[in-house]
């Protein structure tokens, strides 16, 4: 299968130049003292880029992956202070962070068949997703595993091997999980121009706003229409994800003394 390529990429070499990727924009305040700090305060120990973009995706993917009722997008430094959020709320605050420690990044946003979603009580619509791409040394490296925190992940899993599913919960059940600073890793299990679950390139983005303000964007969805179905969408989805993690709570393994293993 192909995927088509996104109608709002550019070749020009403006836009691909990584220097294009390290400036402020309307969700990533890079003046804020509190992310700057936290960028610092994560990265001060670390000697390379790799090491300092493992170090502030492994923050960000710390996060308790959450769906909130929202009535606009959060910046980098509400998500920080919220301590939780979901795929838009976490990629902005990822790159935010990356920026302020002058590594380039941005987000790639790219249309999911629904099927992957299927399970958390979600549409089965195609639905868009913030892969982070990340400039380390001669080429943007692509994750989404910061999205899913680590507990979320395994209890997807889980869910997944007992319904037999290959797809769902927002993952493949053999995807990848982690990020080595030096690959590309996805959640869906496959190289995104090979993955079924990719319907199309949706183009690249500084944060999420600048894509919810796309022409693209708006020519397949009403901003206000949209806001409205995901909120009512994320109540349902935040009962599967508590319930998810409650299971996996129980399940889990304890020693004698009733501390988890």
């Amino acid at each position: 299968m192909s995927v088509r390529p996104s109608p709002e990429e550019h070749p020009g070499a403006a836009l691909e130049s990584p220097e294009h990727y390290l400036g402020t924009s309307a969700l990533l305040d890079l003046q804020d003292s509190k992310l700057r700090l936290r960028a610092r305060s994560l990265t001060q120990l670390c000697k390379t880029d790799r090491e300092k973009a493992m170090a502030l995706h492994n923050y960000v993917k710390r996060l308790t992956f959450e769906r909130p009722f929202k009535l606009r997008l959060r910046t980098a430094r509400e998500v920080m202070k919220a301590g939780r959020g979901d795929a838009a709320d976490k990629s902005a605050l990822l790159v935010a962070l990356l920026r302020l420690c002058n590594i380039p990044a941005r987000i790639r946003f790219v249309e999911l068949r629904g099927d992957i979603m299927r399970g958390l009580g979600a549409s089965t619509a195609p639905t868009p997703r913030p892969v982070v791409e990340i400039w380390l040394g001669t080429r943007w490296v692509r994750t989404d595993t910061y999205i899913y925190d680590v507990e979320y992940v395994a209890a997807a899993r889980q869910r997944l091997k007992d319904k037999a599913w290959e797809w769902g919960y927002g993952i493949h059940r053999n995807g990848h999980s982690i990020w080595n600073g030096t690959d590309d890793a996805v959640l869906g299990g496959f190289p995104m121009e090979q993955d079924p679950m990719v319907l199309q390139m949706l183009g690249v983005f500084h944060d999420p706003l600048q894509f919810v303000r796309s022409d693209l964007f708006r020519s397949k969805e009403r901003p206000l229409g949209r806001l409205l179905h995901v909120n009512m969408l994320a109540l349902g989805m935040r009962q599967v994800v508590r319930t998810l993690r409650e299971e996996a709570s129980r399940k889990a393994p304890r020693s004698r003394s009733g501390n988890l293993l």
